[in-house]
């Protein structure tokens, strides 16, 4: 059996995901926005990399307000949060080229929310061959390229025109 090493993984399995500040909540301070891997907050939305993804370049969407239903979002909210989806699609098309995308809302636990309170739409872009028995068989993930560097390609992006 081969073993596939992932130490950054060890900080959020030993972590307490229940405490600690909303990681979809910004804050006014955005000297730590590399380190949260922050991309991009505006006004109403704000997109951030997952920090354990899916596929190389899995962007999560939400709005700037802490909220955790479509309900609770103002039209102005709504229709800000599917641009920047819109926006963050455009971003990883130029950077990543990649062939199709997942783009999915989980509200509610039962339907896979990891952080039900606040909302947020997953934007994973896909390549044809990018799953493999990997995933199926040793329940693991490989991902191509590291996230700090696939932050520093993305980032200019989201920084023009703002």
């Amino acid at each position: 059996m081969k073993t596939m090493w992932a130490p950054w993984r060890m900080e959020y399995i030993l972590s307490d995901q229940k405490s600690g500040p909303c990681i979809f909540c910004p804050g006014d301070d955005r000297d730590q926005d590399e380190e949260r891997l922050i991309l991009f907050v505006g006004k109403l939305s704000m997109v951030i990399m997952n920090r354990y993804p899916y596929n190389n370049g899995h962007l999560l969407v939400a709005p700037v307000r802490h909220v955790g239903t479509l309900e609770s979002l103002s039209e102005e909210e709504m229709l800000n949060l599917l641009g920047m989806v819109r926006r963050s699609i455009s971003a990883l098309k130029e950077v990543m080229s990649p062939e199709g995308f997942n783009v999915g809302l989980n509200l509610g636990k039962v339907a896979g929310a990891g952080v039900e309170e606040h909302l947020h739409f997953h934007i994973v872009p896909r390549w044809n061959g990018d799953t493999n028995y990997m995933t199926v068989v040793g329940e693991v993930r490989v991902i191509p390229e590291h996230i700090n560097n696939t932050y520093s390609k993305l980032l200019p992006y989201f920084h023009m025109n703002t």
